[in-house]
């Protein structure tokens, strides 16, 4: 069985644990396209936040109480940038994860495309799944702020992190999107797929902004795979992160319903991309165009995680001996 993912940072992450769990038996083959939106310069460095929680995570090297970051970090780096007072000062480079962003640098800047340089990162910690980036070009996020009453736009990286999505978004920018190509091989993972699977991620900011990448849309909408996506959200609250606020802006109410709406129907929706749609047991979705089936969507743990899995599959039309 061949399923593609579309992930974004830590629920991605958790979900691909929990999947790769389930297909566990041989000749079944993962492949995760990352969002590449949150990615960005700092200190001279290129960080690729979500690229990085999916493979620590995978690879057991997690923070896992943080859900990002390495284990067992250390903040020499930081506490020495803040004592030359060095900008930004908001966002920590832990030393241990200033050793892949240094690699990652170091290969970009002899040529190295984005997917190589990952693959090559992936060497060490053997995910079990392939990471691929949304695209090899630069994608970055920003986000229209409202700020004493003037508009101003900010990398999502200083929203996020820096404001805690407190400033109110009145809009959102992927920058380089509308030039950016799919990474090498994302467009034949979805056209070779059994299944199509939407993780529970930021569908503003995560899968959003991969759907946003020329020619990523249409392979969807194209694919023989069943596409199926799972809620973020679970009693009108999201289940991690700030992604009520990134709805808010795109004026999308905070329900899985909306949500489901909001990606559509690829039989009854023009530039709809879902077949089926998960929701948390006890929430009411009516998704038109769409099948919509009620299981539990916490991931309180691995086991939890995969009969997700198995859920979503079973909806996308391929199941699991």
């Amino acid at each position: 069985m061949k399923v593609v993912v579309l992930v974004g940072g830590v629920g991605g992450a958790r979900f691909l644990v929990g999947l790769r769990k389930l297909l566990s038996g041989p000749g079944h083959e993962i492949t995760a396209v990352v969002n590449t939106g949150d990615d960005v310069w700092m200190h001279g460095l290129r960080i690729c936040p979500d690229l990085d929680t999916c493979m620590y995570t995978l690879g057991g090297g997690i923070d896992v109480e943080r859900g990002w970051g390495r284990a067992d970090e250390t903040w020499s780096v930081k506490e020495e940038l803040a004592a030359y007072g060095a900008d930004p000062t908001w966002f920590g480079l832990g030393d241990r994860d200033v050793a892949t962003h240094l690699v990652r640098t170091r290969m970009l800047r002899a040529g190295y495309p984005l997917s190589a340089v990952t693959e090559a990162l992936c060497h060490r910690w053997e995910p079990g799944v392939r990471l691929l980036p949304m695209s090899d070009d630069r994608v970055e996020t920003h986000v229209v702020v409202d700020v004493d009453g003037d508009e101003k736009a900010i990398h999502f990286q200083e929203w996020w992190v820096r404001h805690r999505a407190a400033l109110p978004a009145r809009s959102f920018a992927s920058v380089g999107a509308g030039t950016a190509t799919p990474a090498p091989g994302v467009l034949d993972a979805l056209a070779e797929a059994d299944a199509v699977l939407f993780a529970p991620s930021n569908p503003v900011v995560s899968v959003g902004t991969i759907l946003g990448v020329p020619g990523v849309r249409d392979a969807l909408r194209k694919t023989e795979a069943g596409v199926v996506g799972l809620s973020p959200i679970v009693g009108g609250k999201p289940l991690r992160g700030m992604a009520d606020a990134c709805l808010s802006a795109i004026g999308v109410e905070t329900s899985a319903e909306a949500v489901g709406r909001h990606y559509g129907s690829r039989k009854t929706t023009r530039g709809g991309v879902l077949d089926g749609w998960l929701v948390h047991t006890g929430d009411r979705c009516d998704v038109p165009g769409v099948a919509v089936r009620a299981v539990p969507l916490l991931m309180s743990d691995v086991d939890a995680t995969a009969t997700m899995a198995r859920a979503a599959l079973e909806l996308a039309g391929v199941g699991v001996g």
